[in-house]
């Protein structure tokens, strides 16, 4: 018989290593990725034959060809004939929100749990769309916080979410309250600030630190008119020098990035001087524009699938309200144009599409609009897996497939490098190194 010192020995140097196969059963910890192509974000290159070794959580290390899985005691994913890649990242959705003629209404009927429903559904979807983690810029009150921690909770699935809270101005793009009778206008102004509606400094860093109290992630301001806000002007200029410098230094303080939707110039280039993060949409971008973001390194989060959304719809009588109709035909068509030009002039590109407007779970549709604009395939993928993980301040975790990484990791049939509209089929989910869906 074994003297109890021995056993304990020979246990210690089985569980010193993840690679060790006990009573000849497999390590379920273990998971080996046989990828026939990897992509090197950083590099921009396409790998061949390569295993990525998950352990748990974690990416442990890339290996040269395929390791067999009885070296390592591990289960193996066949992705031979697949493209792996990081998780993909989009930096502006609305999980709560789809948009249809309906909408409108429902905007007069619908209670936060039904849009929380209606957020669960779109959150799984954009999961299986291979997108792991996206900031949620804007729901309703609570729906983003709570989707969040009900993901993180393992309660429901989707992706890692930053969740915005806003700060806007009365009147402008996020006022709730455009639209309405004078009566509803009154009882939901009541709310003001706490609403996230500002008008001078001091409102406008009570709004921030309002948003920090509810437990938000960043902040989103609109700095100029939107498309589907029910207010005349898609481009006017909206929150002054003094309360943008508030949102931004009180922001700072409480950690938080700002995301500025933003259309027309002027707004935009308050919004850059004053230090914000993003310029999403960025429409009626100019050369001072251009020149003040690569000055200050803003990035653009151009959503050209929102734009081509909503010229297509607002050729269809009734399908959005009068006043929204004329803002969709105008500005939606020029977003792909300026993308073109930021990219060209060098501004520095991450990946947003604003699903719920265009609809959830086609988010990968972004890739082909951003190579017909000029972007090669390579570089559009690292805007949305590097470049989405610096903009999220999470580069040392997520983003790119190296050892010590979170196993976020995708994979498509093909190669994404000469077909980019592959990039809507997708074929293997990994977050936080569950799998989700496999070929």
């Amino acid at each position: 018989m074994k003297s109890i010192a021995s056993v304990v020995a020979v246990a210690s140097v089985a569980l010193a290593g993840v690679s060790t196969i006990v009573s000849g059963s497999v390590n379920a910890a273990v998971t080996l990725l046989h990828c026939g192509r990897l992509i090197d974000v950083r590099g921009l290159e396409v790998l061949t034959e390569r295993t990525i070794v998950v352990d748990d959580k974690k990416i442990t290390r890339i290996d040269r060809g395929y390791t067999a899985a009885t070296a390592l005691g591990a289960k193996t994913v066949d992705l031979k004939t697949h493209t792996c890649m990081p998780g993909l990242i989009d930096l502006h959705v609305h999980l709560a929100f789809s948009t249809t003629p309906a909408s409108t209404v429902e905007s007069f009927t619908f209670n936060p749990p039904d849009y929380t429903i209606r957020a669960v559904v779109n959150a799984e979807k954009t999961l299986m769309a291979g997108f792991t983690s996206v900031r949620d810029l804007l729901s309703p009150p609570g729906v983003g916080v709570a989707l969040r921690n009900a993901i993180n909770q393992g309660l429901v699935k989707g992706p890692r979410i930053h969740a915005a809270g806003s700060v806007g101005s009365t009147g402008g793009h996020l006022d709730p309250t455009n639209g309405l009778s004078a009566a509803l206008a009154a009882n939901a102004a009541a709310v003001g600030v706490d609403r996230g509606i500002a008008n001078g400094a001091d409102e406008a860093r009570r709004a921030v630190r309002q948003r920090y109290k509810e437990g938000f992630d960043l902040i989103k301001i609109a700095t100029t008119g939107g498309v589907l806000s029910l207010a005349k002007s898609g481009d006017a200029p909206l929150l002054a020098d003094e309360e943008l410098a508030a949102v931004v230094s009180t922001a700072k303080d409480y950690g938080f990035p700002v995301a500025t939707h933003a259309h027309g110039a002027e707004g935009m280039k308050r919004a850059i001087r004053a230090g914000v993060q993003t310029i999403e949409h960025g429409t009626y971008l100019d050369d001072e524009a251009i020149a003040l973001m690569k000055q200050k390194g803003t990035w653009l989060v151009a959503t050209i699938s929102a734009g081509k959304f909503v010229a297509e719809k607002a050729k269809i009588d009734g399908f959005f309200p009068e006043i929204v109709r004329p803002k969709a035909q105008t500005i939606g068509p020029l977003i792909q144009a300026t993308f073109s030009r930021a990219y060209k002039a060098g501004v520095k590109i991450a990946f947003g599409t604003d699903q719920g407007v265009a609809p959830h779970g086609e988010n990968a549709r972004e890739f082909e609009y951003m190579v017909d604009a000029g972007m090669p395939p390579l570089e559009a993928i690292r805007a949305a897996t590097l470049s989405g993980a610096t903009v999220m301040g999470l580069e040392q975790f997520i983003g790119t497939l190296e050892a010590g990484k979170t196993a976020d990791i995708v994979a498509v049939a093909g190669d994404p490098s000469k077909d980019i509209a592959i990039m809507s089929k997708m074929g293997f989910v990994m977050k936080d190194g569950v799998v989700y869906r496999q070929p």
